[in-house]
């Protein structure tokens, strides 16, 4: 039986050529001022195969970058890049949104543009370490400062600015807010991360509001339909640990009111690693989430061709996402289409500067 992937999809009210969807993926070939260049361009028009693309994870300010040569969307250079991008994208009849990730703790000086320590909801580091081009190397998380109740409102204004920068200026279709993998917005729901005892913290209802109140904004400036969310219940990337990853999901995406979202996106809990997954059986995940999502649901996590459309033939998902595919083979689509094998990424060159291991992958018979 043909794969239902290769026909159209429709994400709110756009249209897509088909249900394929390029996951982000950080590959830090910005400039020190985050702005994309050239061989960014090249990349996402050399994978507009897609029926969308969401763009790899983007700072919404210089306080919220975490790791060396990210992009953002704050400044009118960064913006005119992206535009370049977007129109680039389109023209090829692909969808493109834009992914507003905030790193909070998962950050370190030597990458940032700013001198002021990253911001967290609690001062609580993430064991680990991080890469700095200033080290050559690996370097130990810092502890990062609370956020001041006062000033959580402020880094939501920050989202909204990023979103309108996005939609309206640089010519994106959507942004997804990344609430998942470790980064401030998940920061917020869990409960290793926010030890806070204000009313971003405590409870559950405290936890997920500063999430709710990000998205509320976010869908009442730029339009619901435009705005999307990703989430990674029970993924423990970046250190990020929730007691409760079933309770506190429930509770976000009930409150969430999902109905008129673009989509949720879906980071599975096992995506990266077995020893990653606290959410219990990680194929539970979509059976358990799915009823309380109101519109697309989005999933990524080293999907087939085969489970992807096993998993939309069930109706766990409307789209897939596919990720490290994508980034080795900038025609999966038509790979897929003509059974041709696809082409392995080569991981030394995921995070490094340059064209390397990032424009240069060969589209199949070339």
């Amino acid at each position: 039986m043909a794969s239902k992937l290769f026909l159209p999809g429709r994400i709110g009210s756009l249209s897509l050529a088909n249900k394929f969807v390029m996951a982000p993926l950080t590959r830090s070939r910005a400039d020190p001022m985050g702005v994309p260049g050239d061989i960014t361009l090249d990349y996402y028009s050399q994978r507009a195969g897609a029926g969308m693309i969401i763009a790899e994870g983007t700072q919404p300010s210089f306080m919220g970058q975490g790791y060396c040569r990210t992009p953002g969307i704050h400044t009118d250079d960064q913006i005119a890049a992206w535009r370049r991008i977007t129109d680039a994208v389109h023209s090829k009849g692909a969808k493109i949104f834009l992914q507003i990730m905030h790193a909070g703790r998962i950050a370190h000086h030597d990458n940032r543009q700013v001198p002021d320590d990253p911001v967290a909801p609690s001062a609580i580091a993430a064991k680990g370490e991080m890469y700095t081009d200033k080290a050559q190397g690996m370097v130990p998380m810092p502890t990062p400062r609370a956020l001041e109740t006062g000033e959580v409102p402020r880094v939501i204004d920050e989202f909204v600015a990023a979103s309108e920068n996005a939609v309206l200026k640089a010519g994106f279709d959507g942004v997804e807010l990344h609430a998942a993998n470790g980064y401030l917005l998940n920061q917020f729901l869990s409960t290793n991360s926010n030890a806070r005892d204000d009313i971003y913290g405590g409870s559950v209802s405290g936890r997920i509001r500063a999430v709710v109140d990000t998205v509320d904004a976010v869908r009442g400036a730029i339009g619901a339909d435009r705005t999307a969310i990703r989430v990674s219940p029970g993924h423990m990337y970046n250190d990020l640990i929730d007691e409760n990853p079933v309770e506190t999901h429930a509770a976000l995406l009930t409150a969430l009111k999902t109905e008129d979202l673009a989509y949720v996106h879906f980071m599975l809990a096992n995506a990266f690693a077995e020893a990653l997954n606290n959410f219990g059986d990680a194929d539970d995940v979509l059976p358990s989430m799915r009823p309380l999502v109101k519109c697309p649901l989005l999933a990524a996590g080293q999907l087939t061709l085969e489970t992807a459309d096993e998993l939309v033939e069930k109706g766990l998902i409307d789209l897939p996402v596919f990720g490290r595919p994508f980034l080795a083979n900038p025609d999966l689509v038509e790979r897929y289409r003509t059974g041709k094998p696809l082409a392995e990424p080569k991981p030394e060159f995921f995070f490094t500067p340059g064209p390397e291991g990032y424009i240069d992958y060969p589209v199949a018979g070339a």
